[in-house]
């Protein structure tokens, strides 16, 4: 459970450097359903080759709601990430993590005291790895206002697709349904934002965006590939525990940002990201 669990950090720290990275030469809403449309016909090709199909029943309701809310969720967060900076971003967005935790502890699930000191100094760390949010800091409120609105949204897919299924070839079938409706929801918006006039294709037109599109399918995969991931950790274990893990993906965000971008990290945040591992550790030990 905590290999997978911090699998699927990884992955989520990889996918959002990525969307964050094309979100500044695309935009937004472009990335958003590019990524998933891409990522939805390769789970159609796992989902017939497995029969997965076989899967469906009432969980899939489950699905289809993740799906309607996380193309919202995710905009918010690309606009963030494209406002930038990614290593205070990141942060921000993965309180997420709160949503699941709440609701488990609210159904009852008790974590030992080891992980209840890791949850505690996990969270901390991924907060203040996030930076200091004081006046003057160089970081807006409007991109404080969409990393905090993605969190919440973030935090209600990570809830649902939880509970989308029971078995293997469910949750592959449950994965399928939600980027079909990330798909649909996100196509949706994009087809009110060109009839507004807003652009919908990046400077160059498709040329631009055809050269784009191993990065679209890198993000869409890695997406989904933790979105499996998180719920096998789930499946598995504590979702205290599952969803702390899974929400260290702002260390690996911030670490990609260094080392790509050369964006520098405060001594605050290099502190939270110290204290992130050190829970991770508290956490895996209980």
């Amino acid at each position: 459970m905590v290999a997978l669990a911090l699998v699927t950090s990884l992955l989520w720290g990889l996918a959002d450097f990525g969307g964050g990275l094309l979100t500044r030469r695309l935009p937004a809403l472009t990335v958003v359903v590019a990524s998933q449309a891409l990522a939805a016909v390769a789970l159609g090709a796992v989902v017939v080759a497995t029969g997965a199909w076989h899967e469906a029943d009432a969980r899939l309701w489950f699905a289809v709601a993740a799906g309607v809310i996380g193309p919202v969720a995710m905009l918010a967060f690309y606009h963030a990430l494209a406002l930038g900076p990614m290593g205070v971003v990141s942060p921000l967005a993965s309180t997420a993590a709160a949503v699941p935790i709440g609701l488990a502890l609210l159904l009852g699930e008790r974590p030992g005291p080891w992980q209840c000191a890791g949850l505690l100094v996990a969270f901390g760390g991924i907060v203040l790895a996030g930076g200091p949010l004081r006046r003057g800091a160089p970081v807006r409120r409007r991109t404080i206002g969409y990393a905090l609105f993605a969190a919440v949204g973030f935090g209600a897919v990570l809830a649902l697709i939880a509970e989308a299924s029971t078995s293997v070839n469910g949750l592959f079938l449950a994965l399928f349904v939600q980027r079909v409706c990330n798909v649909a929801t996100g196509g949706a918006a994009l087809l009110v934002a060109a009839r507004r006039g807003a652009p919908v294709l990046p400077p160059g037109g498709r040329a631009t965006l055809l050269r784009a599109l191993p990065a679209l399918t890198f993000v869409g995969l890695a997406d989904v590939a933790a979105n499996g991931t998180y719920a096998l950790a789930v499946g598995m274990g504590p979702v205290t525990v599952a969803a702390s893990l899974a929400a260290l993906d702002p260390v690996v965000t911030a670490v990609a940002a260094r080392g790509v971008l050369r964006e520098r990290l405060r001594a605050a945040q290099a502190t939270g990201a110290g204290l992130a591992v050190a829970g991770t550790l508290l956490l895996a030990s209980g």
